[in-house]
């Protein structure tokens, strides 16, 4: 993975884990062990989504840089459509504490978002082929 792509990765994960601890230790404080573990497992499937969604986009764009824009919208779309997806799936579970887990889904989807368009916005990509480096396009 090249190193802009690892800073983004990293730059969106991050405070989206820190925001799942912190729904972690409220929902543990109100809801118990069953809250606890409702926030761990909904920040866990945000990352997992979110992570393996931005490492296709970047493949997506390194291959078919023409398809990139169209297909950041089908994935951003398909990532909230399953995650509504499993919200509606363990809306009756008793395994964990379903309140905590869709607030953790929801909070650390935002995060993600929000923190991946910061990182976008800061990062110096360049976009223009220098004709003068081997290898470039033209």
């Amino acid at each position: 993975m090249p190193s802009n792509d690892a800073r983004i990765l990293l730059s969106a994960a991050i405070p989206a884990a820190a925001t799942g601890a912190i729904a972690a230790v409220v929902s543990g404080v109100v809801a118990g062990g069953k809250g606890a573990l409702g926030a761990v497992i909904g920040c866990a499937v945000v990352l997992l989504f979110m992570g393996i969604g931005l490492v296709v986009l970047q493949r997506t764009a390194k291959s078919f840089p023409h398809l990139f824009q169209a297909m950041g919208l089908m994935l951003y779309t398909a990532q909230l459509l399953l995650l509504l997806f499993l919200i509606i799936l363990f809306k009756k579970t008793t395994f964990f504490d379903f309140k905590a887990f869709a607030f953790t889904v929801l909070a650390a989807t935002i995060v993600w978002v929000a923190a991946q368009a910061r990182a976008y916005m800061k990062a110096k990509i360049m976009y223009i082929d220098d004709p003068k480096k081997p290898g470039s396009s033209t």
